[in-house]
């Protein structure tokens, strides 16, 4: 790794955007300094010090999102168009509303494997749940 790198290089080392950097810079949490034509220049120090935390999981390469819980599907309860879909992953239980159609092209049913994926833009997280490890 060279001793100063550019912004773009830094945030490639990182797995973070430029304007992520950017946005560190203002608030003091990534220390740079400015070349004779005024860019950011991040050392190689700096890089190492920021990059000493648990990276990101990665989301694959097929699909974008990175919350999948793999299981065993329990029930599946057609009605009309629509079906519930229940899927035990682990400790957790997972129920997502489908359409038939999908139900009957991935052949969902009782026991069978499944991956329920989490995209969302509203994720809610309760703290201090009893009963909770």
């Amino acid at each position: 790794m060279a001793t100063d790198l550019s912004l773009g290089e830094a945030a490639q080392e990182l797995g973070v955007s430029v304007d992520t950097l950017r946005r560190w810079d203002r608030a003091g949490k990534l220390r740079t300094t400015r070349d004779a034509r005024n860019r950011r220049r991040v050392s190689a120090a700096e890089v190492r010090r920021l990059g000493d935390r648990p990276r990101r999981h990665r989301a694959g390469s097929a699909l974008s999102a990175r919350n999948r819980f793999p299981g065993i599907v329990r029930s599946v309860e057609v009605d009309g168009v629509m079906a519930l879909v229940e899927i035990e992953a682990g400790p957790f239980r997972l129920t997502a509303a489908v359409t038939r159609d999908a139900v009957e092209e991935l052949g969902l049913r009782e026991g069978s494997p499944a991956t329920a994926t989490v995209k969302a833009t509203s994720v809610m997280i309760e703290r201090g749940v009893e009963g909770a490890a």
